[in-house]
């Protein structure tokens, strides 16, 4: 049974009275304000919406997505209890220095964004997330927000007269209220309208502004290309590349990992911010060092009172990021989004791509977020090639690979 079925069945049977019986605990004071009103929001909206519900599904969605709430809203309330949840830091890494008799003419020593990804891969394995400052440029992330955004604005327009194409369009957050994962089309202008209206396109023609920014992060001297070399190699599979917007009004999620456990790393995924993220926003929150088997076995299984206590004894950290920062993290590890504020909250649009370690094999237990035409298409050697490509002048360098539609 997945974790959202869990939750709703453990949170359902609490009856709709459940949003209130979590009280908060004094220490979190200081935002006890802002989940009051979201709880008020969120029975005012589903109070309002049940009225036009006009089907036995419908109705079972609807209660489902409530009892979800629930849970997220009593596991925020777990998190805090033995201490706030504190904010997640870029680590101080002091790259060691090569060893004595190494240097320039020795193959075997390391140039220093080597050594810094080592550490940094060090980190990775021991808490399971890594938080990495300034890999993109500021005009480029607000060059990418706004793209993004027009692009959410044609999606949307395509879907509503074509509701299959969200399928092509959307990934696992489709459903979700002022929430979505949209899948990116490497094409150079992304997505156009099926009617070829020119006016509504949202790139101008002479721009690749996604290629521009995958450039500086994942070509040969990009800023996340040594990591992500250390962690997958350059047979690493290209597994998702999505923008995440949310809006205010938006919902926290529960808390999860992103697939099932194995021994070993599946999957090592990117959240870039392209403006700066406040709590307000809703931040994603990480739970340190939950990756590993012990606290996945806690976690599914199956037990509330062990899981509870697993959640109210977690190192939480939440990830608010300045403008052009990332997350980079071990899709094992136990997380979940914030809510975006009603009120004080602003739409939060974030750049997430992943890619797969070669050293597992078969299917991973999760169906990433990706234009479906791309799915296997790349590893991370042919995304850097690419890059270096566009890098030296060709304006289109993912045009081989289509525009992701099938």
């Amino acid at each position: 049974m997945s974790h959202a079925l869990q939750a709703f069945y453990f949170v359902f049977a609490l009856g709709s009275t459940a949003i209130d019986a979590f009280t908060p605990s004094p220490c979190v004071s200081a935002t006890t304000t802002r989940r009051t009103s979201t709880k008020r929001h969120i029975q005012n909206e589903f109070a309002s919406s049940t009225s036009l519900l006009s089907s036995a599904s419908e109705l079972l969605y609807q209660d489902q997505q409530e009892a979800m709430l629930r849970r997220a809203l009593h596991e925020e309330e777990l998190l805090s209890q033995k201490s706030m949840p504190k904010e997640l830091q870029a680590a101080t890494i002091k790259a060691k220095p090569p060893k004595s008799g190494t240097g320039f003419a020795d193959k075997g020593a390391m140039d220093p964004s080597t050594r810094q990804a080592a550490e940094q891969a060090k980190i990775m394995k021991r808490d399971g997330v890594l938080r990495i400052n300034n890999v993109l440029s500021p005009d480029v992330c607000d060059k990418l927000r706004q793209y993004m955004l027009d692009q959410q604005t044609l999606v949307e327009s395509e879907t509503a007269s074509n509701p299959q194409a969200s399928k092509i369009y959307y990934g696992v957050e489709q459903t979700r209220k002022n929430r979505a994962d949209m899948h990116l089309t490497l094409t150079k202008g992304g997505v156009k309208l099926t009617d070829g209206n020119s006016d509504d396109e949202s790139t101008a023609d002479d721009e690749n502004v996604l290629a521009e920014a995958l450039q500086e992060l994942l070509s040969s001297d990009g800023t996340l290309r040594p990591i992500y070399e250390a962690l997958v190699s350059k047979e690493g599979e290209f597994y998702e590349l999505a923008g995440i917007i949310t809006k205010p009004g938006s919902y926290r999620q529960m808390v999860h990992p992103d697939l099932p456990f194995q021994d070993n790393a599946p999957l090592y995924v990117i959240f870039l911010a392209l403006q700066d993220v406040t709590e307000e926003m809703g931040p994603t929150s990480f739970l340190l060092k939950s990756h590993v088997k012990k606290a996945i076995e806690i976690f599914d299984g199956g037990d509330m009172d062990a899981k509870d206590d697993q959640l109210r004894k977690a190192d939480c950290r939440f990830a608010t990021l300045s403008k052009g920062a990332a997350v980079l993290f071990d899709a094992r590890v136990l997380h979940c989004g914030g809510a975006n504020d009603i009120d004080k909250g602003a739409t939060r649009v974030m750049l997430n791509f992943s890619f797969r370690n070669p050293k597992v094999q078969g299917d991973i237990g999760y169906k990433g977020s990706m234009m479906p035409g791309y799915v296997g298409a790349m590893t991370l050697g042919n995304v850097s090639d690419a890059l270096d490509r566009y890098n030296e002048g060709e304006i289109d360098p993912f045009a081989s690979y289509g525009d992701g539609t099938i």
